[in-house]
């Protein structure tokens, strides 16, 4: 069952937020507002915040420079992740992920489902792994970024989490490029 271990203490870690849209100003920015306060309430610390457009080379320059950044360990996307023909947040992100995690798109349609019903298929949120740095696709309301937050990230992203947590295996992500030909 999952719990939170107090025997453990809490592990800050440097996440980056990025916001996708060709209308949104950081005095405008919603979504990116609710995950920065999510951040800032769990303890964590903001490593980098910007707005980009919808455009695919733009969106995976800034998360790949962020991937090389040693202060950012996890990248939260919001925006673009819908069909319209602007919509090219996985576009841009999948390509890149050395481990995609399909469980995080599982978990979060089934808390999306039981607040809009049917309508969270129109979302392709998505996660995986670059550069041992943690990336998760949302999309671009404060709704979905807090179910995304409250119902999955805030739990993984606590060192305290068990019976497991991303923040415990952040030092392992890279492993398969320190092995050496045996």
């Amino acid at each position: 069952m999952a719990r939170i271990d107090e025997t453990r203490s809490f592990i800050p870690v440097g996440i980056a937020v990025l916001t996708v849209s060709d209308t949104r100003t950081p005095d405008t920015d919603r979504s990116g507002d609710t995950l920065v306060a999510r951040i800032a309430e769990a303890g964590h610390r903001l490593a980098a915040r910007a707005i980009v457009t919808d455009d695919v080379a733009e969106i995976r320059a800034t998360v790949e420079a962020w991937t090389r950044d040693d202060a950012i360990d996890v990248v939260i996307t919001t925006g673009g992740t819908g069909f319209t023909g602007r919509d090219v947040t996985p576009e841009a992100l999948e390509p890149i992920f050395e481990k995609r995690m399909d469980g995080f798109s599982e978990v979060f349609h089934r808390i999306s489902y039981d607040k809009i019903g049917t309508s969270t298929i129109q979302s392709r949120a998505t996660g995986g792994v670059a550069n041992a740095t943690f990336i998760f696709v949302l999309p671009g309301s404060p709704g979905a970024c807090k179910d995304a937050w409250d119902g999955i990230l805030k739990a993984q992203l606590d060192y305290r989490h068990m019976p497991c947590n991303f923040v415990e295996i952040m030092p392992r992500l890279d492993e398969h490029l320190k092995r050496t030909a045996g």
